[in-house]
């Protein structure tokens, strides 16, 4: 917040009301909200939700974060010497394995109803390739968590941290493979809708919003009598112009 006390955004131009228009907006949101029937309500409180094919991409985030806090804890807790700390990483392990389940469950029908064509399609085998196999290392790794007495010592410890170190290696390449399908190809995304007003959202600027302008008209010589025409010079020049974001 700046010295008026009001949310910085995007630079602060986005938004110029400070906290009494976030509430008021805010208290709006309420209202409209009362207002909606259930399809409705659930539209607005879960936008993204209610507008996905499937909840692949939702889910995926769980097994994620899961099982990689399971294998952060599992290795400090073995270089701390402290198995309190390993009871811990046993909990991830076992949300993680769960939540595995139902994103490999969840991706399947992911594959089925999302339109793609052969080179997505040979990415996607991968990928999916790659869930399956994160979801049996998982399982495997929550059966022996849960058959030991106690938590594995020496090289039968060392040889469950590199599993579960191959775990989170392959999580990443899934999840790689993931993004790359939709950044890149556009998978199961909806085109972006057209802005509403003429103003074109800017992140490389100091200004936050940009007018569009009207391109200038291109001046055209008045013609010249008794004047041949001068050549016209070959340009091998590309003209493309790449908009990034």
């Amino acid at each position: 917040m700046n010295h008026y006390l009001s949310f910085q955004i995007h630079g602060g131009a986005d938004h110029g009301g400070g906290i009494a228009d976030s509430v008021a907006n805010l208290l709006m949101f309420f209202e409209q909200l009362s207002s909606q029937g259930p399809g409705g309500a659930f539209s607005m409180l879960m936008p993204g939700l209610a507008g996905m094919l499937n909840i692949h991409p939702l889910l995926v985030h769980f097994p994620i974060a899961f099982l990689s806090a399971f294998f952060a804890v599992d290795f400090v807790a073995t270089l701390a010497k402290k198995p309190q700390w390993r009871t811990i990483a046993s909990c991830l392990l076992y949300f993680g394995t769960v939540a595995a389940l139902f994103t490999v469950i969840a991706g399947f029908s992911a594959a089925e109803s999302a339109a793609h064509g052969h080179a997505v399609h040979d990415i996607m085998e991968r990928h999916e390739h790659i869930g399956i196999s994160v979801l049996v290392l998982a399982v495997l790794l929550s059966i022996w968590r849960l058959r030991s007495v106690d938590f594995p010592q020496g090289g039968a410890n060392g040889f469950f941290l590199t599993l579960s170190a191959i775990l989170c290696g392959l999580m990443l390449l899934g999840a790689d493979l993931g993004g790359y399908m939709v950044y890149h190809f556009g998978v199961a995304v909806a085109a972006a809708p057209a802005p509403e007003d003429s103003a074109v959202h800017s992140h490389h600027t100091g200004d936050a919003h940009v007018p569009n302008a009207a391109p200038e008209p291109m001046a055209i010589p008045a013609p010249t009598v008794g004047v041949p025409p001068a050549p016209v010079a070959e340009h091998n020049h590309s003209h493309e112009h790449k908009h990034t974001h």
